[in-house]
């Protein structure tokens, strides 16, 4: 694997995780669950101190920011897409369901952990790689506010079970969970980004919830997928064809974006691989 820092900022590893139950992790990245039309959202998340006081320090600004790339606020559609070796996270807005997206603002990821690659073991230290989506929104986080990623999905449910060499499938294993993007800069296979930036990020997202009851897909990548980049990542990698398989399936991913800044249609097949569709009409993406 490509190694990253285990940790960069100031702040001290420590071994807790935003406080966010198991349940729920493994919904479609589509259509939100029944869980997005629960009428008491948007009262529990206006009634907590920290969004409150987020609203009152940075939202007028948020709306100039959405404003200034041309997205209407709250977006209609919103897409997280974050880049592991880069060190950032972008926020990118569209103004209908399938409508061009816009790039609204980028945050640098203030911590890292584990290498390039997936996730494939809980306690593994690795963050993520692959297409998912919000599931949940806590405000009251061990690590300011938290935004949950529905890790593990589908396909890491398949990649991540062993197989023998006649490709039987072994025993499930415990892909972990509780994968968050947060404030605060440690981590232990979570996304950190510093508070401020997580407050407009935790706003963007809970107010196009609560306006259009959609919640953000969010695209997880090793680097920034140029052909070149992905040769070489492949090239410090030789004859592993797992990963050169997995990294080759994400860049259908990340083509099938930056081709049109449409959101791709993305499946998951019994195989455990992305199937896209870059000039979807639509953006309704499932895991299951």
């Amino acid at each position: 694997m490509v190694p990253l820092l285990v940790l960069v900022g100031v702040l001290p590893l420590v071994a807790v995780k935003p406080s966010f139950a198991q349940g729920g992790q493994t919904a479609a990245l589509s259509e939100p669950p029944s869980l997005q039309s629960d009428p008491s959202f948007a009262k529990r998340q206006s009634n907590a101190e920290r969004v409150k006081r987020a609203r009152a320090r940075i939202g007028d600004e948020l709306k100039v920011t959405f404003a200034a790339a041309g997205v209407d606020y709250p977006a209609r559609s919103l897409l997280i897409r974050i880049f592991k070796r880069e060190g950032e996270l972008e926020m990118w807005g569209a103004n209908s369901v399938s409508g061009k997206m816009t790039l609204v603002k980028t945050f640098p990821i203030c911590a890292n952990s584990g290498d390039l690659g997936p996730k494939r073991r809980r306690g593994d230290l690795q963050v993520p790689e692959g297409v998912y989506q919000a599931t949940a929104f806590n405000p009251n986080s061990s690590y300011h506010l938290s935004i949950l990623v529905n890790y593990p999905n589908k396909a890491d449910r398949i990649l991540g079970r062993p197989r023998s060499p006649d490709g039987t499938p072994g025993p499930v294993v415990n892909l972990g969970g509780d994968i968050c993007i947060h404030g605060d800069c440690v981590t232990i296979g979570c996304i950190p980004i510093q508070d401020e930036p997580m407050q407009e990020l935790y706003l963007a997202a809970i107010d196009s919830r609560i306006r259009w009851n959609r919640d953000p897909v969010i695209h997880m990548f090793p680097a920034r997928l140029s052909q070149d980049t992905l040769v070489e990542l492949l090239a410090q990698h030789p004859g592993n064809r797992e990963l050169e398989a997995f990294w080759r399936n994400l860049k259908e991913v990340y083509d099938g974006f930056e081709e049109s800044f449409v959101l791709p249609d993305v499946r998951i097949n019994e195989e455990g691989r992305y199937v896209v569709r870059p000039k979807a009409k639509t953006n309704r993406q499932a895991n299951e």
